[in-house]
């Protein structure tokens, strides 16, 4: 039967192994955590952190951002911290951009309950819909123009346009004609 001491030993890098080898399984494990302990801790600390501190910025893609943080609640998962399915998904959905308001609107009043997986899937469909949606509300604005424009002309009168450095004041412009009578300077 093999000796578990030296099975672990056989596993260690050679500093490791020249500390451990006169010490039984149970010591080297406790001397190990004692060792490894801070660094786990000192990990889980900046990756809860760089989680919790998690901003997407407008404009920039949904699925990369993310997949970024999946990544740190996967990390911390093995780290022994896992985040049950619902906290994780709170912590996604609060660290969206504001354009993503009435998705995780709509999300918590509907009760959804997706899978993380299934989550980034449906963040990339909404800003598909509100890429396609901002384009069509840009053109509409320019029908709504064209419009207005077609019907200040229709009429025969056009009121003048006012000018960068020169104001309108009382149908009267600076250094202009009057509009109604065409004097000037009154």
């Amino acid at each position: 039967m093999l000796d578990v001491g030296c099975l672990m030993l056989a596993t260690m890098v050679p500093e490791l192994q020249k500390q451990h080898e006169d010490m039984g399984a149970y010591e080297m494990i406790q001397n190990l955590k004692e060792i490894y302990e801070g660094q786990a801790r000192q990990e889980r600390y900046e990756t809860s952190r760089a989680l919790f501190q998690c901003k997407m910025n407008e404009g920039s893609p949904v699925g990369a951002h993310v997949i970024k943080m999946m990544g740190y609640i996967q990390t911390l998962e093995k780290l022994g911290f896992p985040l049950k399915n619902e906290l994780a998904t709170d912590v996604i959905l609060q660290s969206l951009s504001d354009s993503f308001k009435p998705f995780v609107l709509n999300f918590n009043m509907n009760e959804i309950n997706k899978t993380l997986p299934q989550l980034v899937g449906m963040l990339r469909t909404a800003e598909g819909n509100m890429k396609k949606n901002s384009s069509k509300s840009v053109l509409m604005v320019r029908e709504e123009n064209r419009k207005k424009k077609a019907k200040s002309k229709g009429n025969g009168k056009s009121k003048p346009k006012e000018n960068d450095a020169l104001k309108l004041e009382n149908g009267i412009s600076k250094d202009r004609k009057c509009f109604y009578c065409e004097k000037s300077g009154h």
